[in-house]
């Protein structure tokens, strides 16, 4: 333990617990201060620092993993309409989920490019990349508009091989079908 930790330091605490008064110390991350008196906002371990006279709360309970808005989220495009597609949210920011979310991802929030219709984007089972905007009325509301957004892997719609992106198309390699998609600049990089 540095000389800097009081012996206070490192006492589990819970929400409410009092940890000293604003004439002592400083509120730092994890407290509250009511009436003077700094209390614990989390439950973890209280960390007092003589030095800077400040206390903290180190949390330990995790927080749960929920699409927030800036978000970069993975999943597969379960439904696709004329203005909007709906995705299951596998991953969120590289980490994979064990609830269950859903994303929309309206026509609009495509590209900066002319979109006419999201079937010409995406396919039910397309593998997606897209960036939270907005979590609106509790609807996760994303876009592929960046460049290393969109479809990161997809099949073939009729013979349901992989395709390969090939002189800047999506080829299937089975059946020779050209198809078109939103792909994100590392498409088949997984």
């Amino acid at each position: 333990m540095s000389s800097r930790l009081s012996s206070r330091s490192g006492k589990f605490v819970v929400p409410g617990n009092k940890l000293g008064v604003i004439e002592e110390l400083v509120p730092g991350q994890g407290t509250y201060v009511d009436d003077g008196s700094i209390y614990a906002l989390t439950t973890g371990n209280a960390l007092v620092d003589l030095l800077d006279r400040r206390v903290a709360v180190l949390s330990e309970v995790r927080q749960p993993l929920v699409p927030r808005i800036g978000s970069v989220v993975s999943g597969v495009v379960n439904n696709v309409q004329e203005n909007n597609i709906e995705i299951r949210i596998m991953k969120i920011d590289e980490k994979s989920v064990s609830g269950f979310f859903t994303g929309i991802l309206h026509i609009s929030n495509v590209s900066d490019r002319f979109v006419k219709t999201m079937f010409d984007a995406f396919k039910p089972g397309d593998l997606v990349d897209a960036r939270v905007v907005s979590t609106t009325n509790r609807v996760f509301h994303l876009t592929t508009e960046e460049p290393k957004l969109g479809v990161v892997y997809a099949f073939c719609s009729y013979c349901g091989r992989p395709l390969k992106y090939k002189d800047r198309a999506l080829r299937c390699l089975t059946c020779r079908r050209i198809e078109n998609r939103k792909t994100a600049s590392g498409y088949g990089k997984l």
